[in-house]
């Protein structure tokens, strides 16, 4: 992975080769930025050129390179068994080759992932302190890439914080997250942070241009729904990608809702219980961007929009719902949502709660 196949983010890069060159690497680095805008790829390409591009980097085997990343527990494993990296090496090599931008949803699909949340268990820590008290193979750098760190559990956030104290001789440890803040803040003291901006709109449009063959103006269209997000513009090239099934639900709840239509949104409760968990956040993340899309559409500013023109239809005529008097508590109604689903509370019972409420928080003017 070379660091010219990163879109955009040349000051991240420029930095990064800096440290370097002026040999002033942390021993532990945590990658932060919103999502989509290519923190694993920038790890990727690090650790290639800390691993001086060898040739047995085509195929993300080189020795002294490890991944960590969460994991589920499939049927055939014994009940003592905690399932670490190694158990799901092949299915994770597979995704590494298709592209250095993936989505969690894309990974629990690679493992063959139904309702169950993916995480970092203790034997995986356990595993991390094996592998790299090793000496290296190559007589440099050993590089660690931890994928999602924040969803180790407590047992495997503390063993690894014991690591990062003590680190091995010579070994760099890089840190993607999606959500730093759910991290130990014992572990963000003791890694050095790098907060990467959203991917500017006009290199995911020439990203598309030159590596999708798409025409110019609707490279820009993507770009501009995308809004820095390299996932979301691959997404909005798929046909039948998962914000549509999305937009299917916020709009079946917000017209129940507005009707009052307890019968059918008890029916919607039970339909989404029906997701897996994964899946179930991803939706109330997506229900909270059209919630702000829809607040802003009201000012009647385009630049303020980043929208589909399937979002942009519904819009029209239901922007008029959300206002000042609703948009924070309906927003909060739908965090609390997410983080109770998060920490496994009956989906059935989160959704048709959050149901009933949204019918009074709409009636609000």
């Amino acid at each position: 992975m070379k660091f010219s196949e990163v879109i955009g983010q040349e000051e991240a890069v420029q930095h990064l080769l800096q440290l370097a060159e002026e040999n002033r690497i942390p021993h532990a680095m945590l990658f932060c930025g919103p999502q989509g805008c290519g923190k694993m790829a920038l790890a990727l390409a690090f650790a290639s050129h800390l691993l001086n591009d060898s040739p047995m980097l085509k195929k993300w085997e080189h020795p002294d390179l490890y991944f960590t990343y969460p994991t589920i527990k499939l049927p055939g494993m014994g009940a003592d068994h905690q399932p670490i990296s190694d158990d799901f090496a092949k299915p994770w090599h597979e995704m590494l080759l298709q592209g250095a931008y993936f989505t969690v949803n894309q990974w629990m699909q690679q493992m063959g992932a139904t309702s169950q949340q993916a995480i970092i268990t203790a034997a995986e820590s356990d595993a991390i302190a094996k592998n790299l008290s090793l000496k290296s193979s190559q007589g440099g750098y050993k590089v660690s890439i931890i994928w999602l760190p924040e969803r180790m559990n407590l047992t495997s956030a503390n063993k690894l914080l014991k690591i990062l104290e003590e680190p091995p001789h010579e070994t760099v440890f890089i840190l993607v997250s999606e959500e730093p803040e759910h991290l130990l803040e014992t572990i963000r003291s003791r890694t050095q942070r790098f907060d990467f901006k959203k991917i500017h709109n006009d290199a995911i449009q020439q990203a598309l241009i030159q590596q999708r063959g798409l025409d110019e103006d609707i490279a820009r269209r993507v770009a501009r729904v995308a809004n820095g997000n390299w996932n979301k513009a691959l997404e909005e090239l798929d046909a039948g990608n998962e914000n549509r099934q999305f937009l299917d639900m916020f709009i079946m709840l917000m017209r129940l809702a507005y009707m009052r239509n307890i019968h059918d949104l008890k029916k919607w409760s039970e339909t989404i219980s029906l997701f897996g968990r994964e899946k179930q956040r991803r939706m109330l993340t997506y229900f909270m961007r059209m919630i702000r899309e829809n607040f802003m559409f009201n000012f009647q500013q385009p630049d303020l929009n980043y929208m589909t023109q399937d979002e942009e239809n519904f819009s029209k005529n239901f922007a008029r719902f959300i206002n000042e008097a609703n948009v924070i508590d309906i927003t909060e109604l739908l965090e609390r949502a997410h983080h109770d689903i998060g920490q496994n509370a009956n989906a059935k019972i989160v959704f048709f709660d959050m149901a009933l409420k949204m019918i009074v928080l709409l009636i609000r003017k």
